[in-house]
């Protein structure tokens, strides 16, 4: 009850922050001058706005989107607002194990520190489809590309944190949907059928997948004595392009659940809290909800759920790199 009221009167929790907060407002005061990010789909929505403001913040933002043209766009619409922005746009297409292997090495041949990945990107509720390595689209996109790319980072990441000192940071994006997924959490065995396909549940299934890898991945991180921290976010409930395949359904929905719905800079803020706030130093394996740590289902606390799926996506992945 008490996370329902907050939501929807805004009322801060223990970190300062609620619901009613701004992305802006949860960087307010911080010098990112010394860090680079990644941001995957960071050209529009949330993305767009977590990039504009890490940017506002001095961090060196790399957009990494399937859309160039879209890219260049945010990049210009970014250094309007703010022309000391330092921010580079790069072609990353996260159903293509192909595109990438070659985003991650363009972006190693820069020569840049990584320090923050926030693992943005996604799609929701699409009708069945398979993606150019054959896996459905929704997991393809939303977990197993974020999986791969990630994996592919740790390296560079590591290498950055003990150079500097200073702590990397991944977020991945999740979602309050993760609690509505199929029975078992994840259709390991049917994880590319057509029949028993639900769209809403696929989503829901994606988003768990991505809290799943997250505990994983801190645990791993955590026991490798590594100086990463690894953090799932549910960003809230905001109409964005993200929603294209259902934006009928959402702007029925909206006149009725008007009250807990953020807008874009409310959206963003939880992601750009988690990848810069001084009080998330150290906190790794968690679950934030309106800049707040909050328990996630029973499914995703699974840990042994988590370790099948983190075996499932590496042999996903290393059959299609044979293929």
């Amino acid at each position: 009850m008490v996370g329902v009221i907050s939501l929807v009167t805004g009322m801060a929790g223990p970190s300062g922050f609620g619901s009613a907060s701004t992305a802006e407002q949860v960087t307010d005061g911080i010098d990112a001058s010394n860090l680079t990010a990644i941001i995957t789909g960071g050209a529009s929505g949330i993305g767009l706005e977590t990039a504009r403001v890490l940017a506002l913040r001095k961090v060196h933002v790399i957009i990494a989107v399937r859309n160039m043209v879209s890219a260049k766009e945010a990049k210009q619409q970014i250094l309007e607002e703010n022309e000391s922005a330092r921010v580079d746009v790069m072609k990353l297409d996260l159903c293509s194990v192909n595109s990438i292997t070659s985003f991650v090495d363009n972006f190693i041949a820069l020569d840049l520190p990584l320090n923050i990945l926030i693992n943005n990107a996604g799609v929701m509720f699409c009708p069945f489809k398979l993606s150019e390595d054959g896996i459905e689209m929704q997991f393809a996109t939303n977990h197993l590309g974020h999986f791969h790319l990630t994996n592919l980072l740790l390296d560079k990441m590591q290498q950055t944190a003990k150079a500097t000192g200073i702590e990397g940071r991944i977020i991945n994006l999740s979602s309050i949907a993760h609690n509505y997924t199929y029975r078992k959490g994840i259709r390991f065995n049917k994880i590319n059928e057509r029949k028993g396909y639900g769209n809403k549940k696929a989503y829901g299934q994606s988003k768990l997948a991505n809290i799943l890898h997250t505990n994983e991945l801190s645990r791993r991180l955590q026991e490798e004595g590594v100086n990463i921290t690894a953090n799932s976010v549910h960003p809230g409930v905001i109409m964005t392009p993200l929603m294209r395949h259902s934006s009928y359904l959402m702007h029925f929905l909206k006149v009725f659940t008007f009250y807990i719905w953020k807008n874009v800079p409310q959206g963003a803020a939880t992601t750009c809290y988690v990848a810069l706030h001084p009080s998330v130093k150290g906190v790794t394996g968690k679950y934030f909800v309106d800049c707040n740590q909050c328990k996630p289902s029973s499914h995703a606390k699974n840990k042994q759920l988590a370790k099948k799926l983190w075996d499932f996506s590496n042999d996903l992945i290393k059959s299609i790199s044979k293929a």
